[in-house]
């Protein structure tokens, strides 16, 4: 198969490439470069063009005998500034679009979107009633260090795995922008009779994470402490709910979407189907570090959810994908694995 792959030079799409070259396909491998994501003056590595996705008539050159397109380019991260809305809109959104207008033109007919478990917001939690996801913390609540939701006699409520039926509920700037890109992926497919696999990402680490930036993911980020000397300082009580996915089990998931098209807009979990708390990440890597052990600040950051945990029973049905990596195991090993050397820069612009 001859596979565009947008964003190839990034975290995933870097192990995506490599995957999918592995498994015997032929790669035409792009990437805009942004220095959010890459620092200034960053060239792409060998095998990735320079190529934004907005840029009709260089897709239009790309896509030319391309049997499949793997849409990974995104501006990454839960926003750090209402600042960043257009930079999420501009190249998530619009980019998402002009790819989506380019594919028809080349009559290229199965798109794998990289999604994200952000579209849901909250996760589902289970009361007397019946399951439900509820509505934002309230900020007075999080300021008394009451972080659970409540039932109506006042017990936290436990969650349940959120699967790919739930509303979504968008809770950030990066959370608006991958709805919309599955919304106009959805509209695209059905306009097109086109098949669209949207494999909605839960949290991502491995090898090859991005170091020292606000839009990093939090196991970085306690990386980054620990190898600093300091504590990993960890919000709220540490015992948000969450699941930690193995790039390596991201890379595998989008070469099987790739070669199996299933129907015409097709959402997947892709987790790793073993739950963790994000203390529990912490300690493991400041134990398999020889590190100092995490804090638990109570501190809060506004937008972020309490629990969200997928069931990734959908994904095994339909791509026969099973997460190979447990947390436990892959976290112990990122204690150790090698992170991006080039520093991002800034936050992402729109232009």
């Amino acid at each position: 198969m001859r596979v565009l792959l947008t964003g190839a030079a990034g975290f995933i799409g870097s192990h995506i490439h490599r995957a999918l070259t592995a498994a015997g396909h032929e790669v035409i491998a792009v990437d805009l470069m942004l220095p959010a994501a890459h620092g200034f003056d960053a060239t792409p590595p060998p095998g990735v063009s320079l190529l934004d996705v907005r840029d009709p008539d260089g897709l239009d050159v790309h896509l030319r005998g391309i049997d499949a397109v793997c849409h990974q380019a995104a501006v990454v991260g839960a926003g750090v500034s209402a600042q960043d809305a257009p930079a999420y809109a501009a190249h998530n959104d619009l980019g998402t679009a002009v790819v989506l207008a380019a594919m028809d033109r080349a009559h290229c007919h199965h798109l794998v979107l990289a999604s994200s478990m952000v579209v849901y917001g909250e996760g589902r939690y289970r009361d007397t009633a019946a399951d439900f996801i509820p509505g934002p913390r309230d900020r007075a609540d999080l300021d008394r260090g009451v972080f659970d939701h409540r039932s109506a006699s006042g017990d936290a409520l436990d969650w349940i795995p959120i699967d790919e039926s739930a509303a979504l509920h968008p809770r950030s700037l990066y959370a608006a922008s991958k709805v919309a890109q599955e919304h106009y992926a959805l509209a695209w497919a059905t306009a097109t009779s086109s098949t669209v696999t949207a494999l909605r990402y839960h949290n991502v680490y491995g090898d090859d994470m991005p170091r020292d930036t606000p839009y990093s993911g939090v196991a970085a980020i306690f990386r980054s402490s620990l190898e600093a000397g300091e504590s990993p300082r960890v919000f709220e009580d540490g015992r948000q709910a969450r699941d930690f996915v193995h790039v390596r089990d991201i890379a595998a998931a989008n070469v099987a979407a790739l070669e199996q098209p299933l129907a015409a807009f097709t959402p997947l979990n892709i987790a790793s189907g073993h739950p963790i708390t994000i203390g529990e990440v912490a300690s493991i890597l400041a134990t398999a570090s020889g590190g100092k052990p995490p804090v638990v600040t109570g501190d809060y950051r506004s937008g972020d959810v309490r629990h969200i945990v997928a069931s990734p029973e959908k994904a095994r049905h339909a791509l026969g994908f099973t997460a190979a990596i447990t947390p436990a195991d892959g976290l112990a090993d990122f204690a150790h694995a090698p992170l991006r050397a080039a520093a991002a820069t800034g936050s992402p612009t729109w232009r």
